[in-house]
């Protein structure tokens, strides 16, 4: 297992967005802009049950996470591993993201039938550009 540094960990505090890729069923990568936490170790984002990268990770639980500086293209940061899914704390964890990216208190495009999964990748692979 990989771990992410303390730099990592402060460059992911910042509101930037993350393209996160899944497989799809036949082998081909799927990549999506999500919005980014992390917690110690580990990268998360939050997506709905039904969504693409929801069933993608079900079947194939391999995903990666591209987080770069939009000021200064030169500073990323990419990190790839298995992702668990759970729907525990998902809730807030979208209402956090909506804080850090939005400034608003909850998530403004919560639907009540829509249930949140928050996505956790276990870092196996960490690359940094500009943080070292």
């Amino acid at each position: 297992m990989a771990t992410l540094n303390e730099k990592h960990r402060k460059f992911l505090e910042k509101p930037f967005v993350g393209t996160a890729t899944t497989l799809r069923d036949d082998g081909s990568p799927h990549s999506t802009i999500v919005w980014v936490d992390n917690d110690s170790d580990d990268i998360m984002f939050n997506t709905a049950v039904g969504r693409a990268k929801e069933r993608h990770l079900r079947k194939d639980p391999r995903a990666s996470l591209l987080v770069v500086d939009p000021e200064n293209t030169y500073q990323w940061l990419a990190v790839s591993g298995p992702a668990e899914l759970t729907t525990d704390g998902a809730d807030a964890q979208i209402d956090k993201l909506a804080k850090k990216y939005m400034g608003a208190d909850e998530y403004p495009w919560h639907k009540p039938e829509e249930t949140r999964v928050k996505v956790r990748i276990q870092p196996e692979h960490v690359t940094a550009y500009g943080l070292d």
